[in-house]
């Protein structure tokens, strides 16, 4: 049996709507796509609806004011889904809003292909990060290690390949990417990843990527 997904795409630009609305019906042909212009209508239709199964919420629209609007959104209907679609790439706003509750953060300029795949992610209950910007060096490193980072001592619990495993979620990369790019089974990442959450003491892959983004871990891997 085919999944019938219900979809609500928030954004004040009709082209990106509309974009956004074939991507997610070349992927899924019975989907249901809501539009909607602003946050206000986004937040009145998830109220009227709250069987949707994902809202992809534009970061910069009317309404929003910055993640105040994604914050209210995931207080008022914490069972939906919620990701950003925004033209900003900075790394600093992706983990902003992840830590903020979002599901995921895609970039406007993401090929179509990926964008569905994002969109897959999600749906299938996972987190999408997009890996070309969580690479990119942080222009920002204001934040104290000491109060949101793991310790020296917590990372040497981490077996060698759990450090490689961190390294590439850190990265953005969903299960199946680290598996292929450690040449190891996707079922063995998932358990790599259950003793890091376990070993560090977090209760979610989220926490993990946001505590650790700031770690060098060329200096542990040296061991």
């Amino acid at each position: 049996m085919i999944a019938t997904y219900k979809l609500l795409i928030a954004d004040d630009h009709p082209l990106v709507r509309d974009a956004m609305a074939r991507v997610i019906r070349e992927a899924y042909a019975d989907a249901e796509v809501i539009e909607v212009e602003d946050f206000d209508a986004a937040l009145a239709h998830a109220q009227q609806d709250p069987d949707l199964d994902l809202i992809l919420l534009d970061l910069n629209m009317p309404g929003m004011n910055g993640l105040t609007g994604l914050l209210k959104l995931r207080n008022e209907h914490p069972t939906i889904p919620v990701v950003i679609v925004s033209a900003e790439e900075n790394k600093q706003i992706i983990l902003q809003a992840v830590s903020c509750g979002a599901a995921g953060f895609i970039p406007k300029s993401l090929p179509r292909d990926q964008m569905r795949h994002a969109i897959a992610q999600v749906l299938e209950g996972n987190i999408f990060l997009p890996a070309d910007a969580m690479r990119a060096p942080d222009s920002i490193r204001k934040r104290r290690h000491q109060e949101q980072g793991f310790t020296a001592e917590q990372l040497r619990q981490l077996t060698r390949k759990q450090l490689q495993v961190l390294e590439h979620m850190t990265r953005g990369e969903s299960n199946k990417m680290i598996a292929y790019h450690l040449n190891i089974a996707e079922t063995t990442v998932k358990a790599h990843v259950s003793a890091i959450l376990r070993k560090l003491g977090v209760t979610s892959r989220v926490q993990a990527i946001l505590s650790a983004n700031d770690i060098d871990f060329s200096q542990f891997l040296k061991r």
